[in-house]
């Protein structure tokens, strides 16, 4: 349990993000494009043929944590020190952490197509979701276990969270269904890299004033692809399949006479097979954790889950979305409105996209609401051409900025309320020949391709009644 209430609560603090990079959306950029992927990335007459990350920064990072332990975070996160003294116990309070990432390691995108606007792409992801729902008492015992009153204490470590990360490698493909319609697909194989997940569903503890040792008792599962014997390492986030998946998604977008823009998507849409090392603890039986040694007691609550391991194979679906979205131009302004809602586990994100535009340069502010009860408000700055685009932003801008200030001062007093931390950034660059109008060049994809047609019209014939 320890290694996935602060291990993880700890690495994930700097590598984290949940929300989608929502004011990305509908600007055509590589984002866009593998993201939504009935999105066009090329524009005729501008653009170059191929567009690539050329391993440069694709990414962003960001999460949050909320309930009463966000002093504990904080300082969790700035210095490293699990100081809970002041985290009141028996209230049966629930904290709340949450967070997923997308980083782009490589990216390449071609225009295939001026007939129906072909575009196919093909991406490496890396990618990791957590959630998790902790009581104080849990972080309490790894640090302060002797604080605990001397009475029995009921379901105070009743806990649920996963967090599972996997590399992702992804084919996707778009056209034109007409002038107004568009789809796209996403199938992609998994690879995992790590997974736990914890599910303790009732819990109790009885401290014996004499002695001052705890009567533990949990009851609940915890699976996992690691642990003292087959440790996180370097090889472990090299692709290697052992952990097998498959993804697929689905993407349509439609632009109506008067300039509105709708886009719906079903993202992500699969599972892993997690079966290298791969074991799940059944817990059940009472132990009883002599507190006299804080390093021993967390051995020993360790011991509980290792003590009743058993190798077991499963799957895990992936943390697949719904996504909605709508838009309209007004010269220089384009307002917008994202919802999302995630298909298999809590949580969603409902936002308002601002977007100011001046040339080839543009900035969004973003207010967002998460479904878990968060609220944020996101700031981006753009440049983008027909063959280049840079981009910077953050998802949680008050909370990432305390953050960054605790961080570089060394303080954790700074900052209150939900802890946060957001950051996001991309760079993207067309090379090739010059996708052309048709008039304009003697050389042009798709000109004289007939042969196939359109995929989605042809798929769609099929259900067509003779």
């Amino acid at each position: 349990m320890k290694k996935l209430l602060l291990a993880i609560i700890l690495f994930v603090s700097f590598n984290t993000s949940f929300a989608q990079q929502y004011a990305l959306f509908g600007t055509k950029t590589m984002f866009d494009a593998f993201e939504n992927p009935s999105q066009k990335s090329f524009t005729l007459d501008s653009s170059r043929k191929f567009s690539s990350n050329f391993f440069l920064p694709y990414f962003g990072v960001n999460g949050a944590n909320k309930g009463s332990a966000e002093s504990v975070i904080r300082r969790l996160m700035v210095d490293g020190v699990n100081d809970n003294r002041d985290l009141p116990i028996g209230t049966g309070e629930i904290n709340h952490f949450y967070q997923n990432s997308n980083i782009y390691v490589l990216t390449l995108r071609l225009f295939h197509s001026y007939k129906y606007q072909k575009e196919m792409g093909f991406a490496w992801q890396i990618r990791s979701d957590s959630q998790i729902d902790y009581t104080n008492e849990s972080l309490i015992i790894f640090d302060s276990a002797p604080r605990f009153p001397d009475n029995r204490l009921d379901d105070i470590f009743n806990t649920k969270g996963y967090q599972q990360s996997y590399h992702q490698f992804s084919f996707t493909y778009r056209e034109n269904y007409n002038k107004r319609l568009a789809f796209g697909v996403k199938a992609s194989v998994l690879s995992g890299i790590v997974y736990n997940d914890l599910n303790i569903s009732d819990s109790y503890l009885d401290k014996d004033p004499s002695t001052g040792s705890l009567d533990i008792g949990l009851t609940g599962t915890y699976a996992s692809n690691f642990n003292d014997q087959n440790k996180i390492n370097r090889n472990t986030v090299i692709p290697n399949f052992k952990n097998p998946g498959v993804s697929v998604g689905f993407s349509t977008n439609y632009t109506t006479k008067k300039g509105l823009f709708l886009m719906a998507n079903i993202k992500d849409l699969g599972f892993i097979w997690w079966r290298s090392n791969t074991t799940q603890s059944t817990l059940s039986i009472p132990s009883t954790i002599n507190t006299s040694n804080q390093g021993n007691t967390n051995r020993q609550i360790r011991d509980i889950f290792e003590s009743s391991e058993q190798p077991k194979k499963f799957l895990a679906a992936t943390n697949a979305k719904a996504d909605v979205y709508i838009s309209k131009n007004f010269d220089f302004y384009k307002p917008a409105i994202a919802i999302s809602k995630n298909l298999f586990y809590k949580g969603g994100d409902i936002a308002f996209i601002n977007t100011f535009k001046y040339n080839d340069f543009s900035g969004s502010v973003t207010p967002l609401y998460n479904l878990n009860n968060i609220f944020m408000v996101g700031l981006q700055g753009k440049y983008q051409t027909p063959n280049f685009e840079i981009f910077m932003g953050t998802d949680n801008l008050i909370s990432s900025a305390n953050s960054a200030r605790a961080i570089l001062k060394n303080d954790y007093t700074i900052g209150s309320g939900p802890n946060g931390a957001s950051f996001y950034m991309g760079i993207g660059i067309k090379f090739g020949n010059v996708v052309n109008h048709p008039q304009f060049s003697d050389v042009m994809p798709g000109i004289n391709d007939n042969g196939g047609g359109s995929f989605f019209k042809n798929l769609f014939s099929l259900f067509k009644k003779n």
